[in-house]
């Protein structure tokens, strides 16, 4: 049976700019602040759709946790993988895809602490979270784009991520770590 969550998904269909709009909406009109992230948020950041985006990725209050889900399934997203505090993933049934990263603000630690799926914490740091920017023409919270950088750590990175390194170097001079650097010049 195939999975109907991340990539390789059945159905998928892609994240389009008008959907991220409506449920920013929906999550602004219950109440809920979320952060842009992943490819998404650097767009935001950019202020111009770069690509075709497979899903879209949320950085939340971990309070905020059950609304959320609640907010997605009156837009038609099922929860299908996952479950906070750690991340979870919602599908439509043609399978658009939002993936939420509950985070519990911790002054002490300075941001918002992220439990991965190993159980180990993350912490993205606390002026991550001041990031603004625009995804058609609607001014959404985002990440920060160092803290885009430090996000792209971790994983396989793919061709897109690279040049997502590459343009948030050039667009806003984020230095970027020397294991990704020789790799997003080739993307020039």
């Amino acid at each position: 049976m195939a999975e109907r969550a991340y990539r390789g998904r059945v159905p998928s269909a892609p994240m389009e700019a008008d959907e991220v709009v409506r449920l920013l909406d929906l999550f602004e009109a219950a109440g809920v602040e979320v952060w842009v992230d992943g490819g998404w948020g650097v767009d935001a950041l950019l202020e111009e759709q770069t690509r075709e985006h497979d899903d879209l990725d949320l950085v939340a209050r971990l309070a905020d946790a059950q609304g959320i889900v609640l907010v997605l399934e009156d837009a038609g997203y099922e929860v299908v993988a996952g479950g906070a505090p750690k991340s979870f993933v919602a599908v439509t049934e043609d399978g658009r895809q939002v993936d939420v990263h509950p985070v519990r603000f911790d002054d002490e630690r300075g941001g918002g602490v992220y439990v991965t799926d190993e159980g180990s914490e993350w912490v993205y740091p606390a002026t991550g979270f001041d990031g603004r920017g625009t995804v058609a023409g609607r001014r959404v919270r985002c990440l920060t784009p160092e803290v885009q950088v430090l996000v792209h750590d971790g994983y396989e990175l793919e061709e897109k991520d690279y040049r997502e390194l590459r343009l948030l170097h050039e667009c806003f001079g984020v230095d970027l770590p020397e294991a990704y650097a020789a790799r997003v010049r080739s993307t020039e």
